[in-house]
């Protein structure tokens, strides 16, 4: 499937659908004395959804990879954060919670890691590169590519 905004993009969902989690997660009392920790979980959060977003807005492979790296990293800081405050005593009564927040931010990160695999290995450079000229050219590959398909099973269909 071809996405035209980056609003459609499943592992955006993801992200936003995390963040909100995040939000409802730093509301809690346990964040009530944490002011540094809640703000850097958040940004870290919102980071991921942000740097896909923009990565896909920018037009070119290039671009949208270093930005999905970013949103990467992003979701690694936020499970690194994570598992730091498993070990603090005012997140215990959390531990169920934050390990859920971890499974989903490490979905997250796999989705960005395929898709990261998929860009680079795609031989594309972009939307910004398209033209009239490369569009002709991709549908009279994909004609005839169906030929060929076509042809091919004419002639097991007689043998």
């Amino acid at each position: 499937m071809k996405y035209e905004r980056f609003e459609q993009l499943p592992v955006w969902q993801a992200s936003i659908e995390f963040a909100a989690q995040i939000y409802t997660f730093t509301g809690t009392s346990a964040f009530r004395r944490q002011h540094s920790l809640r703000d850097q979980l958040e940004r870290a959060t919102v980071s991921i959804s942000n740097n896909i977003a923009e990565g896909f807005e920018r037009g070119t492979n290039q671009e949208l990879l270093a930005f999905l790296y970013i949103g990467r990293g992003s979701a690694g800081e936020v499970r690194s954060m994570l598992c730091l405050m498993q070990d603090l005593d005012g997140f215990r009564v959390l531990e169920s919670e934050i390990l859920n927040l971890k499974i989903k931010v490490e979905s997250i990160s796999k989705q960005l890691g395929a898709w990261i695999r998929s860009v680079q290995n795609s031989g594309l450079k972009g939307q910004r590169y398209v033209t009239d000229q490369t569009r002709k050219a991709d549908e009279a590959n994909r004609q005839r590519k169906a030929f060929l398909e076509k042809l091919n099973q004419i002639r097991n269909e007689r043998t």
